[in-house]
Order: structure tokens, then sequence, then C-alpha cells
């Protein structure tokens, strides 16, 4: 691997996180992990998500009509 990740300094959210900070449920979050708009680690049953991609998603989400260039 060319590319070597150091995973010490991110900071891995649960869905209850997530959904707390989006102010969605748990359910929307999950819908989000297994369709692939959202990137999560699965641990065992449980997954987790980079709060980078959370961020991300949320900078790059929008209004329905209305765009980010205001």
């Amino acid at each position: 691997m060319d590319e070597e990740r150091n995973f010490s300094d991110v900071r891995f959210l649960t869905v209850s996180e997530v959904a707390d900070v989006m102010r969605v449920s748990k359910m929307t979050v999950y819908r989000l992990i297994h369709s692939g708009e959202m990137p999560a680690v699965q641990f065992g049953r449980s997954y987790r998500v980079p709060e980078s991609a959370v961020t991300d998603y949320l900078k790059e989400a929008r209004v329905d009509g209305q765009s980010d260039t205001a």
C-alpha cells in the first residue's frame, strides 16, 4: 500500500452521535451508511463514522431548491 493511513488522528462517532449532530433519526444515519452516501467502518454489528465524513456531508448538503451560492 503506497499511502499509509494514520487512524490515531481520526475521531469516530457512533450512529447515535451522528444523528444528534445532524438532528436526524438513527435510522436516517443507517440509511445514509447503507446507501454509501456516508462512509463508515463496521465493528461487529456496530458502525462508526469518521467525524470528517459528517462535516463533509453537511458542507455538501443543501436545501431543496436552493444552491450553496447565495
